[in-house]
């Protein structure tokens, strides 16, 4: 899943442009290079690591990154860390799974310092990294199970067990309040990644809220805004009384018919809980644009290393974490405290999932 604007600033001395790449530009395959590198490499001249005086990176995302949400999120924070360093951001979105190794190829040819991907989906452009063509590119990848850790790629990873479960035992605050137990989870395709999200989600939920049950419902596409509109309609006609919207692109048009049934809403990974129209009442932040800003600060301090996994972990780090937009005293509390206990290790978010979660 889990958002762009065209930007130009002029500063005193440089300007960062953000250009946009057709989705039918792709380019020829290149010699495949020999494999290289090993675990904690820098690249010599980051940022600039082809060395022709500018800076490049290059984002390809799988969804649409004007989404006001997951995909839009990644593509925004790094236009905004590239003007004020004086870059320039080629950014892609919608990227089919067929296309991603030539899009790849494409964005080397074009002399991007960094290939960035915005969501494993995209894993088949990886290849690439170990071609001629991207020799001198660094490559941020989000991390998960199907992508494996080469020498030339850095992936960012964090535990959708810790966020998932904080997001339902937030949600499960409200259901509480509101004396309800059933709650629904619209999502797109099913995956592993959206099950286990959906899983999860439920054992926090059931922290608070025992006997809570989740209607779970795949739409198949998670920009789809019909689809999620119906699927959305058919579980608030079952009762639920907080329904979270695991989506992309649609994540509004379910939102805004989960608001009209006064049901409780959370974000899919970013924090907009000063948005009206729709209205969440929790933000669930993995925002993959602050793990990107992190990695790209490292970057251009030349200081970010290929072969490696960072993983973010909560209660941590800055990100994951997860808050409610107007939530008592006494819920900001008892959410502030679970998260402190998962950082802490006194919660083992896996062993909660396992436990109750089924």
């Amino acid at each position: 899943m889990r958002k762009a604007l065209a930007v130009i600033t002029v500063g005193a001395a440089v300007a960062a442009l953000a250009a946009c790449v057709s989705n039918d530009e792709t380019a020829t395959p290149a010699s495949t290079a020999a494999p290289g590198g090993s675990t904690g490499t820098l690249l010599p001249g980051e940022p600039d690591v082809n060395g022709d005086g500018k800076v490049i990176i290059g984002v390809l995302s799988p969804g649409d990154i004007n989404d006001n949400g997951y995909y839009q999120s990644f593509v925004v924070k790094a236009e905004a860390f590239a003007q004020a360093q004086g870059w320039t951001v080629i950014k892609r979105g919608s990227v089919p799974v067929s296309e991603a190794l030539t899009a790849a190829r494409a964005l080397c040819q074009q002399k991007a310092d960094m290939v960035a991907i915005g969501a494993s989906e995209l894993k088949d452009a990886i290849p690439a990294s170990e071609e001629g063509v991207c020799a001198k590119t660094a490559w941020y990848v989000p991390s998960s199970a199907n992508v494996p850790q080469t020498p030339r790629i850095m992936l960012s990873s964090d535990d959708p067990n810790q966020s998932m479960l904080v997001a339902g035992y937030a949600a499960g605050l409200l259901m509480q309040a509101r004396n309800t137990t059933k709650a629904g989870f619209v999502t797109g395709p099913e995956a592993d990644f959206t099950k286990i999200a959906s899983t999860a989600f439920l054992a926090g939920i059931r922290e608070l809220v025992p006997g809570a049950t989740l209607v779970t419902t795949y739409t198949g596409d998670f920009d789809d805004s019909g689809k999620a509109r119906e699927a959305t309609q058919a579980q608030l006609s079952q009762g639920v009384g907080a329904i979270y919207p695991y989506l992309g692109g649609a994540t509004d048009a379910a939102t805004a018919l989960a608001n009209s049934a006064k049901a409780v809403t959370l974000t899919p990974g970013t924090d907009r809980c000063a948005s009206t129209s729709p209205a969440f009442d929790v933000s669930v932040l993995f925002d993959p644009g602050d793990y990107f800003a992190a990695a790209l600060q490292l970057y251009a301090a030349g200081k970010l290393e290929m072969g490696i996994t960072k993983t973010w972990q909560l209660g941590v780090d800055p990100y994951p974490t997860v808050k409610l937009c107007k939530g008592t005293p006494e819920q900001n509390a008892k959410l502030s405290a679970f998260i402190a206990d998962i950082g802490g290790g006194k919660i083992d978010p896996v062993a909660e999932v396992r436990k109750l979660g089924s």
